[in-house]
């Protein structure tokens, strides 16, 4: 082993030079000659003979290289140098090849790095993938849910977690001390940390005895709010902060990469406190979400099976006629994080595969044609006495430079890209905006590079030269024009389907913008506001600081009409109920299931008159009405529908918790249907929904509300002066302000991430497609210019020239059309849940997508084809 490594180290560190073995070969071929001579042989014919038995120099001297160590080195080195000086000999296809691979490495890298966190990449707890959401599934609310009635019975009879946890939700918070500051807080049970496998970077977790009523306050800070806040004092744990007016005792800091499960901001965590035998007792109890921990080999599936009698007790606390709409699920933590986008991730990173296969097709069609075009060389090198292993090993160099180029752009490309995702994208993904270049990217980018580098190289080089190149006419041979037009329809085939998903998405957008809401957003201002509890404790505060703000606003400058509510339409956050808790006085409850769900809000009465919502019945609420101890309410026309069934529902009274006890269903006074307005958002239909009065009365207030105001003036001029009027107030209050229209705008935000996507892919895989068709095209004419010479020499005009080319292209055009409209339409079907008012197989769509194709093909093959016309017949015959 030792003489092995000295062997090799005086080899790289004292090996011959190419000019001491050249001496060392000429001095054995010269004692072969005078060997020859002293046997009487002339000095001509011992150096012919000595020559003969000695062989090629280049091969003896190949052969010499061939015995040392480490010779597989100099040879690579010879092999680099070598393609780096063909790729600067010809930097246009250079160039052609290394965009290609950029586009494609870029935008695949981009992709991943989106994707990879959706589907691949663990979460950040501990064994992740025994995580399961656990609930109850109703119309009421579409994710999995608990309820405190029922849950502890769960999590005292499960058999198939190790451990099961709740969460109570986040809400605003204030720390009131020096510099206050607003935070979100979130309510978890004491078990919480240790089901998701989550351990405290500083101090512990909540302790049994923490997490109950009248218990000493405790909290979990964050790790951003422990750097930004309390510049990492490692000392933190034990001291007391103020949260909400409270003494609060932090007890521990959260890992940097904590997430809770159900992806909300979280600054604090606080133990939810619960009395349990109250909840116990309570019929249906807090609204909770839970969470577990499978055991070691069971399934979510096994693990539904086992939770059917817990499942049942909960079902025994339902109303009869509501058991049929309530089911249970348990599902992986990450469908439940990532459901909602788990489908448009796959379908991307398919599109973004799909943009690799056009690129890759498209420089395996550069380098074929290459090849064809080195023909001549590669015989000339076969007949010197290199092998296909060495001919193969130099083009696979050749096509490693060219891919490595190609990755390190591709990695810039694919940089740029992310940053312009993170831009464009829609509220609500933690996941993208966190979303980076790291290791786990590069792998994957270096991966695509040294595989494409190796099946460019194996596809351009496994060719067997014919000794015949060296006698033919031309080096240019058509062996792989079928291989060439093969891979052009390819992409021809591969665009389609990216075009016509991209018009699909773009049609769909098109529809979505022109959806009618049932109101008028324009020169409409809202502020979101929510009021403390250490400032405002009573109910009593927080009406009054709400009635002063609607006064001092109605004085401003240019405004029309002010109101107030609990949320906005359309989606975003809004109260539901089912039907059959609605009841109008004198009739049976509805008793044929829940009946669906019904929306409703908490509004102010010039509502109404400030978004425009027009009033099919009644006059609205009134200001008299506000002062007033009885209840009103306005329905919406369906609603009004559905209630009333064709009669006038003025002056009827309603009840709206039907099935609670009497004194906490009151009726009230129908004074009004208003038309419909969409509250789940644009792609949505109209919800049924109704609006309560909100009057002076404290029962009517809470810490939220939005205010609008519609005013003439502009926006920015009306925000500032908003501000100051919240400040004149409250100066320490936060305050959210924007248009409604910008509200309104990003309900698109997401279908516009997804067109935009869509479109990016498809317009690089058009351009990439097309650039291929063109440079085949080009070549294959450079073939045939003998041939187009002879014609017009014949008499074929320039007209038949360019009908010959175009006729040769669409030769590869029309098969790759016929072949994408097929994968299209089969294809589209998984879109089908992204589209809006129009179908996945849209023939409209499919016609305009092909047609485009087609005549971006036709420009395409134009280009070499007038390039044809120009050759001149007199200079062909004579080379012919």
């Amino acid at each position: 082993m030792i003489v092995k490594f000295w062997t090799w180290l005086r080899y790289l560190l004292f090996r011959k030079g190419r000019q001491e073995l050249d001496d060392e070969m000429q001095f054995h071929l010269d004692e072969l000659i005078t060997t020859k001579m002293r046997a009487g042989v002339s000095e001509t014919e011992a150096r012919r003979q000595a020559l003969i038995e000695f062989g090629s120099l280049d091969a003896t001297r190949e052969g010499c290289e061939e015995q040392r160590p480490g010779w597989w080195a100099g040879m690579l080195a010879h092999d680099f140098r070598y393609a780096v000086r063909g790729s600067l000999r010809n930097p246009a296809f250079s160039i052609a090849v290394i965009v290609t691979l950029m586009l494609g490495i870029g935008s695949s890298a981009a992709v991943f790095t989106v994707v990879d966190k959706i589907l691949f990449r663990p979460l950040p707890y501990g064994d992740a993938g025994r995580l399961v959401s656990v609930g109850l599934v109703a119309p009421i609310e579409p994710q999995e849910f608990m309820l405190g009635g029922s849950y502890y019975e769960w999590q005292d009879n499960q058999k198939p977690f190790v451990a099961m946890t709740s969460e109570a939700g986040v809400e605003p918070c204030d720390l009131t001390e020096v510099n206050p500051m607003r935070l979100d807080c979130a309510s978890v049970e004491n078990n919480f940390l240790p089901t998701l496998g989550i351990t405290p970077v500083v101090g512990r977790n909540f302790l049994p005895s923490e997490d109950r009523p009248n218990a000493p306050k405790v909290a979990l800070i964050s790790y951003g709010l422990w750097r930004t806040r309390f510049n990492r004092d490692a000392s933190i744990a034990g001291k007391f902060i103020r949260i909400d007016g409270k003494a609060t005792e932090i007890v521990g800091v959260l890992p940097a990469g904590f997430e809770m499960p159900r992806l909300q901001a979280a600054d604090v965590l606080l133990p939810e406190s619960l009395d349990v035998a109250a909840q116990r007792r309570a019929d249906p109890g807090r609204p909770l979400w839970a969470f577990a921990r499978l055991k070691a080999g069971v399934t979510p599936e096994q693990a539904k099976a086992q939770l059917g009698p817990p499942f049942e007790y909960s079902l025994r606390l339902a109303p009869a006629p509501f058991r049929k709409e309530v089911h249970y699920t348990v599902r992986p933590l990450r469908d439940r994080q990532f459901h909602d986008v788990h489908r448009a991730a796959w379908i991307l990173l398919g599109l973004v595969m799909a943009v690799l296969l056009i690129a890759f097709a498209n420089v395996a069609s550069l380098l074929a044609a290459r090849r064809a075009g080195r023909e001549h060389e590669m015989a000339v090198r076969a007949a010197l006495g290199a092998s296909r292993l060495r001919l193969l090993q130099a083009t696979i160099m050749e096509s490693l430079v060219l891919s490595a180029m190609g990755a390190v752009a591709g990695v810039l490309l694919a940089t740029a890209l992310l940053r312009v995702f993170v831009a464009i994208a829609p509220g609500g993904m933690p996941f993208l905006s966190a979303a980076k270049i790291d290791g786990r990217v590069l792998f994957f980018t270096l991966s695509i590079g040294l595989l494409s580098a190796l099946g460019f190289g194996v596809i351009s080089g496994l060719g067997r030269t014919q000794a015949n190149v060296l006698t033919s006419r031309s080096a240019l041979g058509t062996r792989r024009a079928r291989l060439r037009q093969v891979l052009v329809t390819t992409q021809i085939a591969v665009s389609l389907v990216l075009l016509a998903g991209g018009a699909l998405l773009a049609r769909s957008f098109w529809n979505l913008q022109r959806q009618t809401l049932g109101m008028n957003y324009e020169n409409v201002l809202t502020a979101t506001i929510s009021l403390g509890q250490t400032a405002y404790p009573t109910a009593e505060r927080r009406m009054a600081f709400f009635e002063q703000l609607q006064r001092n606003l109605r004085w401003g400058p240019g405004v029309t009409a002010v109101a107030m509510s609990d949320s906005l339409p359309p989606g975003g956050y809004h109260r539901d109920q089912i039907y059959a808790s609605l009841r109008v006085e004198g009739q049976p409850r509805f008793a044929s299931g829940t009946g669906g769900n019904v929306a409703w809000r908490w509004v102010t009465p010039e509502y109404f008159r400030t978004l425009n919502i027009p009033l099919i019945k009644g006059s609205g609420f009134t200001d008299d009405e506000v002062a007033s101890a009885n209840r009103f309410v306005v329905l919406s026309r369906s609603l009004a529908e559905q209630m009333f069934a064709g009669e006038n529902p003025l002056g009827r009274q309603v009840h709206l918790a039907s099935g609670a006890p009497a004194d906490q269903d009151p009726a009230y006074t129908v004074v009004g249907v208003a038309e419909d307005v969409k509250n789940g958002g644009l792609a949505a239909g109209e919800e049924p929904e109704y609006y309560r009065l909100r009057r002076d009365r404290e029962e009517d207030w809470d810490r939220g509300a939005v205010v609008l105001v519609k005013s003439s003036l502009p926006a920015a001029t009306m925000e500032r002066w908003m501000r100051e009027q919240v400040a004149s107030l409250d100066p320490a209050l936060p305050l959210e302000v924007g248009t409604l229209r910008e509200r309104i705008a990003k309900l698109a935000d997401q279908p516009r991430f997804e067109m935009l996507l869509v479109g990016h892919f498809a317009f690089t895989g058009l351009v990439l497609a097309i650039i291929g068709l063109y440079g085949v095209t080009s070549f294959l004419m450079v073939q045939r210019k003998p041939e187009v010479g002879i014609r017009m020499a014949l008499g074929a005009s320039k007209r038949d020239i360019v009908r010959l080319v175009l006729a040769s292209a669409m030769r590869m055009v029309l098969p790759g059309a016929i072949a994408g409209l097929t994968l299209a339409f089969g294809l589209s079907q998984i879109l089908s849940s992204l589209l809006f008012n129009v179908g996945p197989h849209d023939a409209a769509t499919f016609c305009g997508s092909t047609l485009v194709l087609m005549a971006a093909a036709v420009i395409a093959s134009l280009i070499p084809a007038i390039a044809a016309t120009r050759v001149d017949p007199n200079s062909t015959l004579r080379v012919e």
